[in-house]
């Protein structure tokens, strides 16, 4: 190597195994992996919406929606470690199809599901299967990506994983409106089971396990990768970014939202037409969706353009510090952009954090270090809200909101000495031998 053009490129490669990854056209792998985690969804997002209004139809009370619709993140603790263990063992292709089907099947339960224990084991059921689709499908998007096409294919990737949330929840509405509860998330398992049926067809293998999977190989013409192979991973830093955003976003912005538009907006009129808090806060989560699904693929791909993932995850967090920070003042005029700030930098840190740690896990370990971040993010997002409601009588909403912003400000800080950390190495990758 010589110039400063060689270099940027091989900054972000580390070991990928490459007798163990089949070359193969990104499309042809992403299209069937996307549109099946995408439809895997439907019941899931279908339940969190229809569930809490239609319990005499479940079988179940009232007080226990709450524990239905966190089981299966409460069992992805145990069951991700499983998930990264087998995929760095088997094949993808024969792991990731039948965990949609799992979901497919979990989804069919809850349509014939009356009481709390048969939904309660449904739900567990999907945990198991979202942590084979959601382990597998960013291990397999991993796999298919060159290093330096890495953020931009994740960041698709991730567009799946949000358009997926974003239409699952109105659709499940709308066909629960029209058919009936059962008839409906019935609708919804025929969907996954559409998805599942389209990756048996269609995703091909992407990764046999190595004979020796203890032993680390490279391409050829990488002495930048084999530099950068020999110095440590910081594999902690992208789950500890994955986490955090998960703990900001999917635990407190979303369990509290509600709250803050009752105490700061209340219902609206619009002509003749009064909207409701729940219809509100619907809509501003919905848009937020909108707005991660957006910046997923940006930040990925511009993190492949600048050959630096950190800078631009830096970059990122800066509109959710931002955000955070309106919400905290409390301003109702300032809400809606708030929360599309941070949904901004939500979408660019689940993003990045996947396309950092395909960077820096060897690929023979590159499942669990996979299910690690999934179990902390989990956790995350698992905890924060019954510790944003203990906080809530003792420093109040605008308070909870201030610790975020906090929390985001020291991700950044994370970030920017990662981006400093590394220059040093990367400078010594053109220095002669």
């Amino acid at each position: 190597m010589s110039g400063r053009d060689d270099r940027k490129p091989e900054a972000l490669k580390r070991s990928s195994g490459t007798p163990a990854r089949l070359r193969l056209p990104a499309w042809r792998v992403l299209v069937p992996v996307g549109l099946g985690t995408a439809l895997s969804l439907m019941g899931d997002a279908a339940l969190y919406t229809v569930l809490p209004t239609h319990t005499t139809e479940a079988g179940v009370a009232l007080a226990s929606v709450g524990l239905l619709l966190s089981a299966n993140r409460w069992v992805r603790l145990l069951t991700n470690t499983w998930a990264g263990l087998a995929y760095d063992r088997w094949p993808r292709r024969w792991l990731f199809v039948p965990a949609l089907g799992l979901g497919a099947l979990s989804t069919l339960l809850y349509a014939v599901a009356h009481g709390f224990w048969p939904l309660l084991a449904a739900r567990l059921l999907w945990g198991l299967a979202w942590s084979g689709i959601w382990v597998g499908g960013n291990l397999i998007s991993l796999d298919a990506a060159a290093p330096e096409d890495r953020g931009r294919l994740i960041g698709l990737y991730q567009l799946c994983f949000y358009l997926g949330t974003t239409l699952a929840a109105p659709l499940g509405g709308l066909l629960t409106d029209g058919l009936g509860y059962h008839r409906a998330l019935a609708v919804a398992a025929a969907l996954t089971g559409l998805g599942a049926f389209g990756a048996l067809v269609f995703l091909p293998e992407t990764r046999r396990p190595p004979r020796d999977p203890a032993r680390v190989t490279f391409g050829p013409g990488t002495a930048a990768a084999a530099a950068e192979a020999r110095r440590p991973g910081h594999v902690w830093l992208p789950a500890l970014l994955y986490s955090v955003n998960r703990f900001v976003l999917a635990g407190v912005l979303v369990s509290t939202l509600a709250l803050l538009v009752q105490a700061r907006v209340g219902p609206v009129r619009v002509g003749g037409l009064s909207l409701g808090l729940a219809t509100l806060s619907g809509v501003l989560l919905g848009l937020s969706t909108l707005f991660s699904m957006a910046a997923a693929p940006l930040a990925g791909g511009w993190s492949d353009r600048v050959g630096d993932r950190w800078r631009v995850a830096a970059a990122g967090l800066v509109p959710g510090i931002v955000g955070m920070g309106l919400l905290a003042s409390g301003q109702p005029g300032l809400i809606l952009p708030a929360v599309l700030l941070t949904a901004m930098a939500g979408g660019s840190n689940q993003s990045l954090a996947t396309a950092a740690l395909g960077d820096e896990a060897d690929a023979p370990r590159r499942g669990r270090a996979l299910s690690a971040m999934h179990t902390a993010g989990d956790l995350g997002s698992a905890l924060a809200p019954p510790l944003a409601y203990a906080l809530l009588p003792v420093v109040g909403l605008s308070g909870v909101y201030t610790l975020c912003a906090l929390l985001l400000a020291g991700m950044l800080a994370l970030a920017l000495w990662r981006t400093r950390a590394r220059r040093p190495v990367e400078d010594g990758l053109d220095a002669p031998p």
